[in-house]
């Protein structure tokens, strides 16, 4: 009986347990120092009473999220069930920390983990962390659309082959762009490997509840998914889960998390986590069907409004694209003339209208379980505009978002190896120190042991004249950057 009420799906254990305790009137002697929002009565006006009430510290009837004995563990119980896993972990430091711990839960100094050059930060913040070596298997790009793909299946052969001592194959399901590689298949050699497989599901929550979604990461057999839930799951920004298979050991990976993640979870996060659990549980095939439904009528104006593309599922080829998720909205802007960022501005500055990033050929217009139809139409109707008032040649625009890198050391030893800033015009042919990306997305342009090229130093420059938003470097205006002071590796 026990089993059935924890895994009865109604059920929002944290929620429950913080209903409870709002109506036990506690008298609060303990952390956080707001005191239920009487001590910053501001704070309180601006988020209200029912929220900082519920901003509360770890205790006996909450639970803890370091050791989860009771509410936590039933919640977590709960996530496993609704999404296929062994077991899932409530994260509070974002999907990052999800990525980071699924890297250093398989992998120590001097492992080898292959993976797409395309990953987010995080991955990579991850091997400055461990130690580990990235084999990079470089995805195709499309040469039109100027994004990169997915890995093909010989390519992560190949490197499977060639580095038989890789500990763990890490694939994007899917990538910002909503490309996805044949995970079955890339599960499959793994293991047959004796190698894991992991998968970064940042913008893939939803492919656990769709209809007609590409494969998720629990289905494909993967070892540990880190999924956004904040993304396209509903709860609150910097929440997320961790997912793990059969293979994993539980207790194992709670420490790694415990390592870097606080030991003051907020119930907020943990709350919001619970209660969009439920709702993706009881509501999400029929949410996500609208949220298909609105993509598609999307793509279908927008490609009539002419010079813009917005790409589907037409692209998928069985391999590099083996499949496509249908609730991405990336439109490819470089025909009217115009780099994404400047659509992106456009529709900031002048419509109102805030759209998920854009970058020298493409934006993306993220929607999910709360967009609505006349939303989706303001945004048409003012694309058609930006095309009919800003349209121009498009001749001197840059056509490629990807660039393949020349790795020369480990992301770790070059992060902590001696270093020196140059202007960036002198650091061609040097060795990079630390990261320089657009964000969003947060792939790197460069990341730590990699070569610095004039290919990749004109990106950067145009990226920064066209305006995309550069973080990663410790000069915060990107005019310096960091190289090795001698070549290590």
């Amino acid at each position: 009986m026990e089993k059935e009420r924890i895994l009865d799906q109604n059920r929002a254990p944290i929620y429950e347990a913080l209903q409870t305790f709002r109506q036990m009137r506690v008298v609060p002697f303990d952390v956080p120092g707001h005191k239920r929002g009487r001590g910053n009565p501001e704070l309180t006006e601006f988020l209200g009473e029912q929220c900082v009430s519920i901003d509360v510290n770890s205790m006996k009837p909450l639970d803890n999220l370091c050791h989860p004995i009771s509410v936590i563990r039933q919640a977590e119980e709960l996530a496993a069930d609704a999404f296929g896993a062994a077991h899932a972990f409530l994260m509070v430091g974002g999907t990052t920390s999800s990525v980071q711990t699924m890297v250093l839960s398989v992998c120590k100094r001097g492992d080898k983990i292959i993976m797409p050059r395309n990953v987010h930060r995080s991955v990579i913040n991850a091997l400055v962390l461990c130690g580990a070596i990235p084999v990079y298997v470089n995805p195709e790009v499309d040469h039109r659309l100027g994004i990169s793909l997915g890995m093909k299946r010989e390519q992560v052969a190949k490197a499977i082959r060639e580095n038989p001592d890789a500990v763990a194959v890490l694939v994007n399901n899917p990538t910002y762009y909503g490309i996805c590689s044949d995970l079955r298949s890339i599960v499959k050699m793994a293991h047959e490997a004796g190698m894991y497989c992991l998968a970064d599901e940042a913008h893939g929550t939803h492919f656990y509840f769709g209809e007609n979604m590409p494969v998720s990461a629990m289905d494909a057999g993967a070892d540990m998914a880190a999924v956004s839930m904040h993304k396209s799951g509903g709860s609150l920004t910097q929440s997320s889960l961790l997912l793990t298979g059969p293979s994993i050991q539980e207790g194992h990976v709670r420490k790694i998390i415990n390592l870097t993640q606080t030991t003051s979870g907020s119930y907020l996060l943990m709350s919001s986590l619970d209660i969009s659990r439920r709702n993706l549980t009881l509501r999400g095939k029929q949410v996500f069907r609208q949220v298909v439904a609105m993509a598609e009528y999307a793509r279908e104006e927008i490609n009539a409004v002419g010079g813009y593309y917005a790409f589907g599922r037409e692209l998928v080829n069985g391999d590099s694209i083996f499949d496509f998720d249908p609730t991405k909205l990336s439109v490819h802007t470089r025909d009217i003339g115009l780099a994404g960022i400047e659509v992106y501005d456009l529709l900031r500055d002048e419509y109102d209208i805030q759209i998920e990033f854009g970058d020298i050929g493409n934006i993306l217009a993220y929607l999910s379980i709360g967009d609505r139809y006349q939303e989706l139409e303001r945004l048409v109707s003012a694309l058609a505009e930006i095309r009919r008032r800003y349209q121009t040649d498009s001749s001197g625009l840059m056509n490629q978002e990807y660039i393949d890198p020349e790795v020369v050391t480990s992301p770790q030893e070059a992060f902590y190896a001696d270093k020196e800033s140059v202007p960036l015009e002198d650091s061609v042919g040097k060795v990079c120190s630390e990261f320089v990306m657009c964000y969003p997305p947060g792939i790197p342009i460069l990341a730590p042991g990699e070569r610095i090229t004039k290919e990749i130093l004109e990106y950067i420059q145009y990226a920064k004249a066209k305006g995309c938003s550069m973080t990663g470097p410790e000069d915060p205006d990107i005019e310096h950057i960091n190289i090795l002071t001698q070549e290590v590796g």
